[in-house]
């Protein structure tokens, strides 16, 4: 993690660096669970393609083989694939071994550039992702892993999520059925949900207590955590889904793009003279983030005394829209977020 408020700037000094190295060849790859398609493109070319275990050692050794046999210094080579979650990490570990250019690309940003097509076809996939690199090489953001106190942190938030699941899902179980089905059969198995809800409930606290643990042993993390929630409405939850979603506040470099990521920022619809729609948040949104900074809003219109209160009722009374309203909170308290991790400052209302 980098030193408090330099992130945008060493992310951006990457991003230039990068533009300013020639590509070679582009290396497209489908990723799936099993198996990755290849496809090596230089120019118009296609050099090779081919079909490997999705592992590090076969990734590994492909790479290596395939760069001797065409005399291609992989350091000069643009891998690009559609980042597929945990599917990607394999590929991570080879690219990181061999320092090569990795790329991971949002998959409806591949999806909608390569035009229209009918089917699906993995070794079609991976030659259409090949020329999507080529010929937007220069946008490329390349993929730099997270520090291991944040990986491990977003680790265990996807772990805690899948209990949290399971546990909703086993109380509803059994609250829901206790008036459809005979008492002895419901004890009995009501007996056996608990005993499971109990469980469930001990792994999400001792996941919770790995967490704060690793949050309160790095000095950048505890200080992000701590200014963080000096905003109003945001909670220790909703503080850590800033720092892992940003990276400790790298990948992002305002509060703007970061609320297109949530889903929070309007865009007009308009379209010649018949199309006129009010502006609307888009639909493409991380739904954890939003529904975190919504909670966050809702609390703030139920304070009894708080600034964004008096702004919500103000509005509210001018005729808003309530949810219109809402929304601008959203916005605001990502700006207030962002705001104080640029300062490295507590909040206070007179903040600025």
């Amino acid at each position: 993690v980098k030193v408090l408020g330099t992130g945008s700037k060493s992310f951006l000094s990457r991003l230039v660096k990068h533009k300013s190295m020639e590509n070679n060849c582009f290396i497209g790859i489908d990723v799936s669970k099993n198996k990755l398609d290849i496809c090596v493109l230089q120019g118009k070319e296609v050099l090779q393609e081919d079909v490997i275990d999705n592992n590090p050692s076969a990734i590994h050794r492909f790479l290596v083989d395939m760069a001797e046999k065409r005399g291609l210094d992989l350091c000069s080579c643009l891998v690009c694939a559609e980042h597929t979650g945990n599917y990607t990490y394999p590929l991570t570990l080879a690219c990181r071994d061999l320092g090569c250019r990795l790329w991971l690309e949002n998959p409806a940003q591949l999806k909608y550039s390569s035009g229209v097509h009918r089917g699906k076809n993995d070794r079609v996939d991976a030659r259409r992702i090949a020329l999507y690199a080529s010929r937007f090489n220069d946008k490329a953001m390349l993929y730099h892993e997270l520090t291991p106190e944040l990986e491990r942190v977003k680790q265990l938030r996807q772990e805690r999520s899948l209990y949290r699941s399971d546990l909703s899902k086993y109380k509803g179980q059994l609250s829901d059925q206790k008036n459809f089905m005979e008492s002895t059969v419901y004890k009995a198995k009501a007996n056996r949900l608990k005993h499971v809800i109990k469980e469930l409930e001990k792994m999400i606290d001792v996941v919770e207590r790995e967490i704060t643990g690793i949050i309160d042993s790095c000095d950048v993390l505890k200080r992000q955590m701590k200014i963080i929630t000096s905003v109003e409405g945001i909670g220790r939850e909703t503080a850590l889904c800033f720092i892992v979603e940003t990276a400790a506040f790298t990948r992002f470099t305002d509060s703007r793009k970061f609320a297109c990521h949530a889903g929070i920022a309007p865009f007009q619809y308009t379209s010649g003279s018949s199309v006129r729609s009010r502006n609307r948040v888009s639909r493409r949104a991380n739904k954890q983030v939003k529904t975190l900074l919504h909670m966050a809003a809702l609390s703030i219109t139920r304070k009894k005394k708080s600034e964004l209160k008096v702004y919500y009722k103000r509005k509210v009374e001018e005729g808003k829209n309530k949810m219109t309203v809402i929304n601008a909170i959203r916005a605001k308290l990502v700006a207030r977020v962002f705001a104080v991790i640029r300062k490295n400052d507590i909040y206070s209302i007179n903040f600025t």
